[in-house]
Order: C-alpha cells, then sequence, then structure tokens
C-alpha cells in the first residue's frame, strides 16, 4: 500500500497535518476532555460516537468501528488511493512529493470498467463544452443562455455544453478514441438501434449539463431542450455502474469550500435553480437530482455543514418536498430553515423578476426557522374560517410544539396561536404540558445541536478479550516487549482470528526493519476491520511502565482461556461416554479434566 512512497516520507507527511484540522473539513468535532467528538461522516447516527485523539493522531467510531490515521481517514471518506491520500496530505503540508500521475488520478480499486465510463464522458463533456462557446454550430444555444442571465464565467464555471442534432456524433467521436459501442451503451451516452444496426447518440440538439461526482468528475448528463416541441424538457442519463441520483448532490464538489465558509448550505430542488443562484452571487448551493432526498445526500452535508436552508418551488409540490427534506434533515439532528419564495415562482423566476441582491437578502437572507414553517406548511391548503380546519390546524401545530426542547420557543409559538384564534392561553398550555409529556416518553433528549439516545447498557468485556488487547497495545508499541510476549505465550495463539491477524502483520513489519510507530503501522494493514481493531487498541490507556507481572497476568488469562474451552469440550465428552455407560472412557476423560483444571496458570 504503501510502497511506492518511502516511509521517511510518510513520516514527514504526518507530521506535517494535523488530523482534528484535516477532519474538520469533514465533521463538525466539539472538543470533550483531550479528544475531540463529532457524529460519523461512515454511518448513520445521532449520537456523536466518531472520536478524534490529536495526542496519538488517530480517530475511531465507536459505532461502526471505522479507524485509523490520517491517510486511512481521507482514503475511505473520499473513497481514493493511499497514494491520492497522500497527495492531499503533501498539498495541507506544504511538503513536496512526487506521485504518478496515474496514482493521482485514478482510484487503485476502481474497476477499469468504470474508469473507461468516466473517461468517455470528460472527453464528451469537454467536447459539447467547446461547441458551445467556440463553434458556429453552438451559437443559438449560447444566446439562448445569455438571454437566461447565465454569463461565459458561469458557463465555463459549471462546464455547461451543446450537443449537435447530429444523431451519431458521440459515437463516431468516442469509438474514434479507442471506446467500444457496448461499453459507451452501458455507460448511458448512446442507444442501440431498435433494428439492431448500430447505435445513435442519447442526447442530440440540447444544452448539456455535466454532472460530477464528488471529485470533480463528470458521470452523467442532464441536458435542455432547445426546441419546445423536443421532449422531454430535461433528458437525463440513466442510472448506471457509475451514476447514482440518490447519492449525487448537483454542485456538491464546487460548492463544498463557498458551505464550509458560510458555515451553511442552501439545497435547492434541481441544478438550474443552483446555476440561477450562483449568478445570484450564492455559490453554497446544492440540488438533488430528480430524485427523493435521501439520508446518503444527508451523509454527504453533514461532513461540511449541520445547517441546511431549503428553497424549494413555492407551489403545493415543493412546499412538501421541503417538509420531507427537512423532516428527514431535522430527525437526523441538523439545524434546518426555509427560505419562503412568493407563490408561483421558482428560485430562477425570482431571480430573474425581483434580482439577485433580493434573492439573497429577502429569500435565503430570511429564511424561516423550522417551526416557523411547518406552522406556515400546516396552514397550506386550509381554509382558516372554516371550523374543521381551523380546528385541525391547531391539532396539527400543538403537536408539533410539544416535540420542541426548547420551553421559550415553545412558549412563543403558543402564545402566538391563542392570540391569533383568541383561545384561552390557559387551556392551550395544560393540553400543550399533557402532549409534551407524551411526546417526552418517546423522544431521545437534544443536545448541544446532537440527539442524545437512551442510555445503553455497558457491554460485560470478556476478561480474555481484554487481555488480548492489552498485550497487542505493548506489542505494537514495542518491539522488544512484542517477542518476549510470543515467547511467554509458547505458540499458543490467540483466540481472537482478527488479533492472530494483527501480530502476523505485525511480526512481518518489525522483520522488514521498522521500528514501532503505531501510525506507520496502521499503513501496513490492508484490511480495513485489522485497522479498524488497531485504532480502537490505540484508544485505550495503557500504561507504558506496566510491570512484567501485569504481562504475566495478561498472558495468563490468553492461556487458561484456552485451557477452559478444551475443559469444556471434555465435559461434554464425559457426558456422552456417561450416556452411553461406557465407564472406563468417562473415567478417562475426568482425570483429563482434572489434569488441565491443575495446569491453569494462576
Amino acid at each position: 500500500m504503501a510502497a511506492r512512497i518511502p516511509e521517511e516520507k510518510i513520516s514527514e507527511l504526518r507530521q506535517s497535518v494535523d488530523i482534528v484540522d484535516v477532519i474538520s473539513e469533514y465533521v463538525q468535532l466539539k472538543k470533550q476532555g483531550r479528544n475531540y467528538f463529532g457524529l460519523c461522516p461512515f454511518h448513520g447516527e445521532n449520537t456523536p460516537s466518531f472520536s478524534v485523539a490529536p495526542e496519538k493522531q488517530i480517530f475511531h467510531c465507536f459505532g461502526c468501528g471505522a479507524g485509523g490515521n490520517v491517510f486511512n481517514f481521507l482514503m475511505d471518506v473520499e473513497g481514493i488511493s493511499f497514494q491520492e491520500a497522500a497527495s492531499i496530505v503533501a498539498d495541507k503540508g506544504g511538503i513536496p512529493i512526487q506521485i504518478e500521475q496515474s496514482d493521482r488520478n485514478r482510484n487503485d480499486d476502481y474497476p477499469l470498467e468504470h474508469q473507461r465510463m468516466i473517461d468517455a464522458h470528460e472527453l464528451l463533456g469537454k467536447l459539447y463544452h467547446h461547441l458551445l462557446l467556440n463553434t458556429k454550430e453552438g451559437a443559438g444555444a449560447l444566446d439562448y443562455l445569455l438571454s437566461r442571465g447565465f454569463t461565459t464565467e458561469g458557463i465555463r464555471k459549471f462546464k455547461i455544453g451543446y450537443s449537435l442534432p447530429e444523431w451519431d456524433m458521440a459515437v463516431k467521436y468516442l469509438t474514434k478514441r479507442g471506446f467500444m459501442e457496448e461499453e459507451l451503451e452501458n455507460a448511458g451516452l448512446i442507444i442501440k438501434r431498435e433494428s439492431n444496426d448500430g447505435f445513435f447518440d442519447r442526447f442530440r440538439n440540447r444544452i448539456m449539463f455535466p454532472l460530477l461526482d464528488s471529485k470533480g468528475r463528470v458521470i452523467a448528463f442532464s441536458a435542455r431542450s432547445l426546441d419546445s416541441e423536443d421532449s422531454p424538457k430535461y433528458l437525463n442519463t440513466p442510472e448506471t455502474p457509475i451514476f447514482n441520483k440518490s447519492s449525487l448532490l448537483y454542485n456538491y464538489n464546487g460548492a463544498r469550500s463557498e458551505i464550509r465558509r458560510q458555515g451553511y448550505a442552501v439545497l435547492f430542488e434541481g441544478f438550474a435553480d443552483v446555476t440561477s443562484a450562483d449568478q445570484a452571487n450564492v455559490k453554497n448551493g446544492v440540488a438533488v437530482m430528480g430524485t427523493s432526498f435521501t439520508k446518503e445526500h444527508i451523509q454527504m452535508l453533514r461532513r461540511l455543514t449541520d445547517t441546511i436552508i431549503l428553497c424549494f418551488d413555492s407551489d403545493q409540490a415543493g412546499i412538501e418536498a421541503s417538509n420531507r427534506a427537512g423532516s428527514l434533515l431535522v430527525d437526523q439532528g441538523l439545524e434546518v430553515k426555509a427560505a419562503m419564495l412568493p407563490k408561483g415562482l421558482d428560485p430562477d423566476d425570482y431571480i430573474r423578476k425581483y434580482g439577485p441582491e433580493k434573492f439573497r437578502t429577502d429569500v435565503v437572507g430570511n429564511a424561516l426557522v423550522w417551526t416557523a414553517f411547518k406552522l406556515h406548511y400546516y396552514r397550506f391548503g386550509k381554509n382558516l374560517q372554516n371550523e374543521g380546519d381551523k380546528l385541525k390546524y391547531i391539532e396539527e401545530v400543538m403537536n408539533e410544539l410539544s416535540k420542541l426542547t426548547n420551553p421559550i420557543e415553545r412558549d412563543l409559538y403558543t402564545r402566538q396561536i391563542a392570540e391569533e384564534f383568541s383561545l384561552s392561553l390557559e387551556v392551550l398550555e395544560s393540553q400543550q404540558k399533557k402532549l409534551v409529556q407524551a411526546e417526552g416518553k418517546k423522544q431521545p433528549k437534544q443536545t448541544g445541536g446532537f440527539i442524545q439516545a437512551p442510555p445503553k447498557k455497558k457491554k460485560v468485556v470478556a476478561a480474555h478479550l481484554t487481555a488480548e488487547r492489552l498485550l497487542l497495545a505493548r506489542m505494537i508499541r514495542d518491539e522488544e516487549a512484542a517477542y518476549r510476549i510470543m515467547a511467554m505465550l509458547e505458540n499458543q495463539p490467540f483466540h481472537y482470528d482478527e488479533h492472530q491477524a494483527i501480530i502476523t502483520y505485525l511480526l512481518g513489519y518489525y522483520a522488514a526493519g521498522n521500528h514501532p510507530d503505531p501510525l506507520l503501522f496502521l499503513d501496513h494493514l490492508p484490511d480495513k476491520q485489522l485497522r479498524a481493531i488497531v485504532t480502537e487498541i490505540e484508544m485505550i490507556a495503557v500504561d507504558s511502565e506496566d510491570t512484567e507481572q501485569e504481562l504475566k497476568d495478561c498472558v495468563n488469562y490468553v492461556l487458561n482461556h484456552s485451557k477452559m474451552l478444551m475443559i469444556k469440550e471434555k465435559q461434554l465428552e464425559q457426558r456422552e461416554a456417561e450416556r452411553s455407560n461406557n465407564v472406563k472412557k468417562a473415567l478417562e476423560i475426568a482425570q483429563e479434566i482434572i489434569d488441565l483444571r491443575k495446569s491453569l496458570s494462576m
């Protein structure tokens, strides 16, 4: 894994950055004691179980078990190779390093067929972009975009392009560059003719919006028709091995740094809203791609911020979508606001009608807190002059307010409802108290922006498991102790296969002439599960001055556990012999059990 970069350079790279600073770019961390904690970026959770230890320069999630050093974190969170992670660390630490271009641009674990699909999209995206900006054929499409408020700078930023009306332009262009028609079909770029006589382009005479993955690579297209008779209005790449709408946010790569800088993201319904908002200098916008908002999307956003402003259309479908997305975000412990638009307008319409500044100040800058939006949501479609609708609205609002953890906020809205509908505040407060008590029995507590789950029962950790991990901790940090412990074990393997595998890698690490260095050893472990165990072990506070007797005690626990397992097996054999009336065999086994018990280390 790390053989292409000298060990001395790896150590230099690691020491050039602080793991807390690096992980803070992806996870909202809060200091608690010596360590920092946050919500794990590798699995969904409401209670922060992700820990970063600055003194040891490692991270560990007590929920899913993920762990390692700064390289492992970047590899896992970005889905990149070790060499790519090292390159990122080198850039952050200002350390010069030379890595082959192929290593920097490709994931060593990425299937070749998928990489070729990406290469084909990248090539075609560049061609479409060139056709739009630099050819007579693209002049009409360029004029259309400019008339819609796009600037040349914006077109270049989003790599917008134009596909010619020709039926086989992409087919010819890409096959001449070595791509097979079948792989281009699998990539969603071309379509097989019904007659089975060749292929034709999926996208023709359309404005092309490239869809990028989290690394900024083109993996799909969304194409807008120029001719009103050419339907559908938007034609998207179908789901492919490299493109999944449920795990992609438009402009995520482009907005990442701006989201971190401003401390929040603006979530739109479609990519056209994102590009329009960017023209209005709202550059921290992202959008779902014609699919429902998912927990995968939340995981992506949570790496950058814990505050989301929703800016969806003002029609009923948009309000419903805002409620669904916002409720999901709130359930995951994020702070949510809703930017409201006048009825009948989407973000692009509003910007064109009222201008960029009013969009920034009156819409995004004046976003409703989530409770205020919910009150607006419950009003939608109701006639509050009708007694039935009015009672239903008040009931829905009171149920919503009972979920609030801030009593001041709850009291504020309760008083507003009492005043608006001329109701008795005492009656509402009495009803509210009952609802709050009922809600409190089923809802986890929320503190400091995180949802605090009910306390879990502590697991009872087996003594031999603790003993094995304490021994591994000493062996990883002390080469001499590693060989002394192996001698004390007398070739008896550890009970847990994962622990034994770590020992095998550790002895190979030492045999290669490496000195004790837990962070460097992590780079030599090829398996995520083993890295997670080593990281968890490193989180254990081990006294470096353990006495020889304490080591012997741990070794005895390991040795005794194996003998205890053997005793249990012998006891089963003894009972079987007794059931078979084989008295002689039963007595022999009984003696073996006595001898085993006598041999237990004290």
